[in-house]
């Protein structure tokens, strides 16, 4: 993981967004983590949005919590062809 102060992303923005799709820039104020950059070059814009959105990743939690149907029952819950 690559870091990067605040005041040299600044200065090379460009050069840290290409890191980004290598690996994740740890963006620091003060010697301190402030954020990280992410690349996401050749992702469509729903894998982007679902992927950094909290509600949905609640979503999936309690989901998987829940117990699993399976197969056979769902194939009896649709109707005949």
């Amino acid at each position: 993981m690559k870091t990067v102060s605040v005041r040299d992303l600044q200065k090379s923005l460009a050069k840290s967004i290409s890191a980004s799709q290598r690996e994740r820039v740890v963006i620091t104020r003060h010697g301190r983590p402030a954020a990280v950059l992410i690349g996401v070059e050749g992702l469509q814009w729903e894998h982007v949005l679902l992927g950094t959105d909290e509600h949905f990743w609640r979503t999936i939690e309690r989901r998987r919590k829940e117990p699993a149907v399976p197969l056979s029952a769902v194939k009896k819950r649709l109707p005949a062809d």
